[in-house]
Formats: C-alpha cells, structure tokens, sequence
C-alpha cells in the first residue's frame, strides 16, 4: 500500500503542468496520499540573505493575499505546499535529530520516490560541513559573525522519511548509497571534498 502510494504522489507530481493549481497539505499522510486542499490565493517570496541572518529561518515565505488567518496557518500548521510543480516543505515541522530548522519553507525535490529539501546545517553537520575557513582563525565577535554568515548562506540536503517523518542528512554516504548501481557516479562523488547542496544536488538529480 505504501509503494502503491507513493507510486501514485509520483504520477501526480510528473503530471502537473505549468500554472497548475495550488495545493495545501496538513500533515505527512495527506501528502504521501495527494490529498490536500486546492486554493488559489498563495503568494511564495525568496527571502533575503539579510532577512535570513536577522530572523533565522529557511528561503521561502508563503503566505495567503488577503487572508491573514490562512497566512497563519501556513506559517505554523500547514506540512507542505505544492505550487505550480514545485513543492515546498514547511521547515517548522521538520527535525534533524533533536535540532529544529526555524520557520518559513524550503523548496523540495520528488526523486525516484524520495523527497530532498534543502535547509541550514544545523548540529554536527553545522561544524562538518559548513564552517568558514576564516571563522577557525579569528575568533570573538568577528570571527562568531563570519560563521554566522557561513551558516546563513549555506545549505545541505536532508531526506524526509515518508514512513515516519524523520529527516536524514544526505551527505557522501547516503548519496552512495543512493547512487547503488550507478559506479561512474559514485566514483566521482567520491572525489568531492563538500557535502554542500549544490554538490550534491548534482548527484540526486542523477536519480531521475
């Protein structure tokens, strides 16, 4: 049942056209099953670099014109919201581990039955992946401030568990395993010497 399912959330997403409608989705069951509820009135905004160093939070702000109750509801309820073709995951109902993602969304990958988004480092992978090499080298308020801009503009790839909802980092390992059966791939993964988003989106887009 759970393969037919999401065989079926994959039909569904290769088959939305452009300008298609726009859909809410209250919690994870209702977005592995495609039922959601179909509005027309959402506004999405890429958040500044500026606007995410001074108030935290993941790159997309969706909100609802002239509806200050459904604006509120996307920002603190709503699990996922699908415009157009893109999907986007409402990183304030996603953990890694015990560490919380902040507020407002992250945009989405549905790739060979897996979903990927992309988000702030955040616990160990903060310190692994992401530090500045300045940052190791000064330190007090200077050197705290250019990590804190490292870790504003970085991003990595997490997986979201449709089974349980859990999120799991997607750094070189899992991306091995991803790529089973894919030997040239991951011979070239294995040279990269960063986990960052944009490496390894490289790679997941190779899942297609």
């Amino acid at each position: 049942m759970k393969r037919f399912g999401l065989w079926m959330m994959w039909m569904v997403w290769m088959a939305v056209p452009a300008g298609a409608q726009q859909v809410m989705y209250s919690n994870l069951k209702s977005l592995v099953e495609q039922r959601g509820d179909t509005v027309s009135i959402l506004k999405v905004e890429k958040r500044s670099k500026n606007q995410i160093y001074l108030l935290g939070g993941n790159d997309y702000r969706i909100s609802a014109t002239d509806n200050p109750g459904m604006s509120r509801y996307l920002k603190s309820r709503c699990y996922a919201v699908q415009v157009d073709s893109v999907l986007y995951i409402n990183c304030r109902k996603m953990r890694y581990k015990r560490y919380r993602f902040g507020h407002w969304y992250a945009k989405a990958l549905y790739i060979a039955g897996h979903v990927f988004y992309a988000a702030q480092p955040v616990g160990q992978i903060a310190s692994s992946t992401s530090t500045p090499p300045d940052a190791t080298r000064l330190g007090g308020e200077v050197g705290n401030a250019i990590h804190a801009a490292g870790l504003t503009n970085a991003r990595v790839y997490y997986e979201l568990d449709l089974t349980t909802g859990r999120s799991l980092f997607v750094g070189k390992e899992r991306m091995m395993q991803l790529l089973e059966g894919n030997p040239e791939q991951q011979a070239l993964l294995q040279q990269e010497q960063r986990e960052s988003a944009e490496i390894i989106g490289r790679y997941l887009h190779q899942l297609k």
